[in-house]
């Protein structure tokens, strides 16, 4: 948008904004104040490598500076920490590098450089076995399944032979055998071969991950004899490779459906009045689209014909179809259910809402969350202290104790396979993505894993009142005038708030039914704490604002001053109308409370929220809206600076959330700890809050912190869980209980628990 913006505080401490074009109504005046003030103490957590690795922090993860060159490579075989630690290991050396960032999931890599250079990225990951594929700006991958059919029939195959070879050793009580041997060596040569490549890549560039530690216990059984039993390591992981990237595809497609909702073709409308089936994609801001029942609206925008009942689960998560007529907003994937509509389209298809809930979803998933943090951390100190225990299990008895050189090895080798701690990494990530993409599919959109697991926390949460708690569409209730008609009054007042798109302003605009008059010097008024508008019309200068007008205008008594009290008392919100020290009119205005609204407060008391509301609007109203929506404490007639002092205040006692509309409330959103914006249909809800909810219901907001508590539980279940059976096949182990396929079979079992088990968030019931 190019069109700028002037905001004004309003009569009772609100924003009016002069303009035509308010989609960006969050750049508050008051917000480039503050606009750095969102530094969550959580939100910067160095990130560290893990999945069998040491941490490497040679490449900065700060933000690279506005002059970077960022280049994005699609990269089929990243798809697990283990890749990301290699990856990050190998560029972290590069000066030229600023910042990596990793999006596992959809297997992206985007490297900020301070120089356009390609080809040195590109050769770096292919000396990794890795095969990138540059991709353009704006452009996705193709999906590639993470199985193929030959992948399928090698570790078929593999599988076979490495239990034929076990039942020949079983059969004949050898396992050193022709037969066996050739089995056994076919079975890795067949299913085998990428682990043990990927063992060498990791060997060469002094990286401790699963595939070195798989290599080295294949070929450790080799050496002494186990040829069956190395068959079987190789195969059993192979095949649990394949079934754990199947179940990751899972949740990558838990978020890639949401852009499928909306479909790829649409009617378009031709110059002769005719409709033609065109891509989407090719489809521009302001062209008109005819939805016919039954069919998904393909992008954003504006009924211009037709009334229906569109189904917006997609993007609110709300059941119940909404009706829709000329004028009101759609959006691209929710369903028109009873009559065609013609669209105007206001946003492309990479612009839809949609496309931005889906883009910030995935944005959200490559940032850790603080468990996933905690994980990376344990992970790297741990792999390296129980390599170094198989070491020493290996070397230490024969030579101290005169125990044999061939049990000491084996032994040492299975604590190696039990080593890495793939089950403990994957489990987070996969847990965090599953809960931001059932989130979305509920319309919460929450901006990253540290907000999804810090929303459990929420002890204090100030709530908005205009547009928050109510539906924010005030409308004139009473004029009081003297000396003056209503209507003249009414027309006056309309005439100063012409061009202002503030609810209390569209309500006098609303009500005026006489042609609003040419205003001139139209200014911003604040006195103090008297805030309004001033202006002249027809030669006089008039002013409009709240009751600090009296005092800081010296304006003189008369019989409408005794009825501001009784008005405000009544829950109305009150403007004045001034005139050269007289006051002429008094303008009562009242906003409803939202129906959901005092459920929501009920919902969020039983979960130990305190709940307050900040609102600039006066102590009386204020008071009258609390009282019905169920809240005890209450802050009126603030100013910005003071919602963030207060919110400054809270923080220091707890986890705290901010709920508002981002204008006024920007710079309380950006210093509470959980920014939440009521926001469906604007920019806001995407660019200043930390969790957007885009139905306008007070609901979602114990939706959301129950959602963050079942998250929390998962990945308490699935650290526990991958936890004991690592201390468990360590005691085996140990014992000489436990044999090399046996450790495989538990390692790699686990991981695939702990990512099914995460996955159930998708499907989680939270009422």
């Amino acid at each position: 948008m190019t069109q700028s913006t002037h905001d004004h505080t309003h009569a009772t401490g609100f924003t009016c904004t002069h303009q035509h074009d308010h989609a960006h109504r969050h750049k508050h005046e008051h917000e480039h104040k503050h606009e750095h003030a969102h530094q969550h103490d959580h939100e910067h957590t160095e990130q560290v490598d893990a999945c069998c690795a040491p941490a490497t922090h040679a490449v900065s993860s700060k933000q690279p500076p506005a002059n970077a060159v960022s280049s994005r490579y699609h990269i089929a075989a990243m798809d697990c920490p283990t890749e990301e630690a290699l990856i990050r290991k190998q560029l972290s050396s590069d000066s030229n590098i600023l910042r990596l960032d990793f999006d596992l999931l959809n297997r992206i890599l985007t490297v900020h450089q301070r120089t356009p250079d390609t080809d040195r990225v590109s050769a770096a990951l292919v000396a990794l076995g890795m095969q990138p594929q540059l991709l353009e700006a704006g452009v996705q991958p193709t999906p590639v399944s993470a199985i193929d059919s030959k992948l399928r029939w090698r570790v078929a195959i593999g599988g076979l032979l490495a239990f034929g070879s076990e039942a020949i050793t079983w059969w004949q009580q050898a396992d050193q055998t022709p037969a066996v041997a050739a089995m056994a060596l076919s079975s890795i040569l067949i299913c085998g071969l990428p682990t043990l490549k990927k063992g060498w890549i990791a060997l060469r560039h002094f990286t401790l991950n699963i595939h070195l530690l798989m290599t080295a216990a294949v070929i450790g059984a080799f050496a002494i004899g186990q040829w069956p039993e190395a068959a079987m390591v190789i195969c059993l992981f192979a095949i649990a490779e394949m079934i754990e990237a199947a179940s990751l595809e899972r949740a990558r497609d838990a978020i890639s459906s949401l852009l499928a909702q909306a479909p790829e073709t649409a009617l378009l409308q031709q110059p002769d009045a005719s409709w033609l089936s065109t891509p989407t994609a090719e489809i521009v801001v302001g062209a008109v689209l005819l939805c016919r029942p039954g069919d998904r609206i393909a992008l954003d925008g504006v009924v211009e014909q037709g009334q229906s009942s569109v189904n917006q689960a997609a993007i609110t998560g709300e059941s119940m179809p909404v009706t829709k007529q000329p004028g009101d907003t759609v959006f691209a994937g929710t369903i028109n259910q009873s009559a065609a509509l013609q669209i105007r389209v206001t946003a492309n298809a990479g612009s839809s809402m949609l496309a931005r809930i889906a883009q910030s979803v995935q944005d959200a998933q490559s940032q850790r969350a603080p468990t996933q943090g905690f994980v990376d951390r344990f992970a790297a100190i741990y792999t390296p202290v129980v390599f170094i225990a198989a070491i020493l299990l290996a070397v230490l008895p024969p030579l101290l104790l005169q125990h044999g050189w061939h049990d000491s090895l084996y032994r040492a080798l299975v604590l190696l396979v039990i080593a890495c701690p793939c089950a403990l990494v994957i489990s987070t990530p996969v847990t965090v993505v599953s809960g931001l993409a059932a989130a979305a599919r509920r319309g919460i959109v929450i901006k990253g894993g540290v907000f999804l697991e810090q929303g459990r926390q929420l002890r204090h949460l100030a709530l908005d009142k205009t547009g928050t708690l109510t539906e924010g569409k005030p409308t004139l209730q009473h004029i009081r005038s003297d000396g003056i008609s209503a209507s003249a009054a009414l027309q006056i007042a309309a005439s100063l708030d012409a061009h202002s798109s503030h609810p209390l302003a569209q309500a006098l605009l609303q009500a005026c039914e006489l042609p609003v008059l040419e205003a001139q010097q139209v200014s911003l008024l604040e006195i103090g704490r008297a805030r309004g508008m001033q202006g002249s019309v027809d030669g006089r200068s008039y002013q409009l604002g709240n009751q600090a007008l009296l005092q800081e205008l010296s304006i003189a008594p008369s019989p409408l001053t005794a009825e501001i009290s009784t008005l405000e008392q009544q829950g109305y919100t009150v403007i004045l109308l001034c005139r050269e020290g007289q006051l002429l009119a008094l303008f009562a205005v009242a906003d409803q409370l939202r129906a959901s609204s005092q459920a929501a407060i009920q919902q969020l008391q039983q979960l130990g929220v305190q709940v307050l509301m900040l609102t600039g609007d006066n102590a009386h109203t204020a008071n009258a809206i609390a009282a019905q929506a169920g809240i005890q404490q209450v802050r009126s007639e603030l100013l910005p600076d003071d919602k963030l002092r207060i919110i400054e205040e809270l923080a220091q006692q707890g986890v705290t959330g901010m709920t508002g509309d981002g204008i006024n409330d920007a710079p309380a959103l950006a210093r509470a700890h959980i920014g939440l914006a009521m926001a469906a249909g604007s920019d806001t809800a995407l660019e200043t809050a930390d969790v957007a909810l885009m139905q306008n219901d007070l609901q979602k907001i114990p939706e959301f912190i129950r959602l963050s508590q079942q998250t929390a539980r998962i990945l308490k279940q699935n650290i526990a869980f991958a936890l004991g059976v690592k201390f468990i096949f360590f005691a085996l182990a140990l014992s000489g209980h436990a044999s090399l396929w046996m450790a495989v079979f538990a390692d790699t079992g686990t991981s695939l628990l702990v990512v099914l088990n995460g996955l159930r968030l998708l499907k989680a019931k939270l009422n």
